[in-house]
């Protein structure tokens, strides 16, 4: 049984900890405000994008012209997983959920006799899948260093993955992430972004309910072969501010829990240090109502 003063010394230790987290709980609340209304302010134009590219495909289906982002290489044996995941940890599920779903999606690859490369794009998702699939894991983008997520970050992983597709280095990308529903709700996502794969309601969508039909100039053409290498960087964009806003809400969600799992252990060890204090006491006054009735 611990003595009074483990006990005491563990109820400070517990106090103490119940500061940090109340302190990262408000911490990641007031960060979580920016990165929901950047992840919210990104949505629009990464499906406008999508839907404008959507349309524009229509009129290269089956066509031996189509550009190569969207019609492939003709082959899917090399399969390029890009997993963003955040810098740091203590958020829950966060992270393990995306590695989760990713370490899903590669061992079916696997098993299917494909070739699979890792990109990571933060520490904790390598560090997450490095023990089943490190030796997958060719490159690692760390941004430990960037306080606020900018275009110029996801255009980093644009490039690094187009400059990989142009050399031949794979077939199709997938790219996963974790999409921000609310603070305590984030859904870990696959999305393929090579070969670029539409929806057939996106391309209604860009149509409008009347069926408009739009005509473009410069021609479809070359207005896929500007937009579609963009729009890797902006949906790698839209993922990272995603992710922010996600690790921001499940970081809220797990220090909320920590604070309050932290209240009821305390109030646990002040009535154990109770019961013994007033048990220790009881023994020494028997003690000395005892010694007293000898004399």
């Amino acid at each position: 049984m611990p003595s009074l003063k483990d006990l005491r010394n563990r109820i400070a230790s517990v106090k103490a900890t119940q500061k940090i987290t109340k302190a990262m709980q408000m911490v990641a609340a007031a960060k979580l405000r920016r990165a929901q209304e950047a992840a919210e302010a990104a949505r629009p134009y990464a499906e406008r994008m999508e839907a404008v590219l959507a349309n524009l495909a229509v009129a290269f289906e089956g066509r031996d012209d189509a550009p190569k982002l969207m019609a492939g290489t003709g082959s899917d044996q090399v399969h390029l997983l890009v997993v963003a995941t955040a810098e740091r940890g203590l958020c829950g599920g966060f992270n393990a959920n995306i590695a989760k779903l990713a370490r899903e999606r590669a061992r079916a690859l696997i098993r299917d006799g494909k070739t699979v490369k890792i990109i990571c794009v933060g520490k904790k998702g390598f560090d997450a899948i490095k023990r089943e699939f490190g030796k997958h894991v060719i490159k690692t983008i760390e941004m430990r260093n960037v306080k606020h997520i900018a275009f110029s970050n996801a255009e980093e992983v644009g490039r690094e993955v187009l400059s990989m597709y142009e050399n031949g280095e794979f077939d199709v990308c997938t790219l996963f992430y974790s999409q921000f529903k609310s603070v305590i709700a984030q859904e870990p996502t696959a999305q393929q972004l090579i070969p670029a794969h539409f929806e057939a309601e996106e391309a209604e969508a860009e149509g409008g309910a009347g069926g408009a039909v739009y005509e473009y100039e410069p021609d479809e053409g070359e207005i896929l072969a500007d937009l579609l290498p963009r729009n890797i960087s902006v949906q790698i964009f839209r993922a990272l501010l995603e992710n922010a806003a996600s690790e921001q809400g499940a970081r809220m969600s797990a220090m909320d829990n920590a604070t309050r799992n932290a209240g009821e252990m305390i109030d646990k060890l002040t009535i154990d240090y109770n019961r013994q204090r007033q048990a220790q006491i009881t023994t020494e006054l028997i003690e000395i109502i005892s010694g007293a009735e000898a004399l």
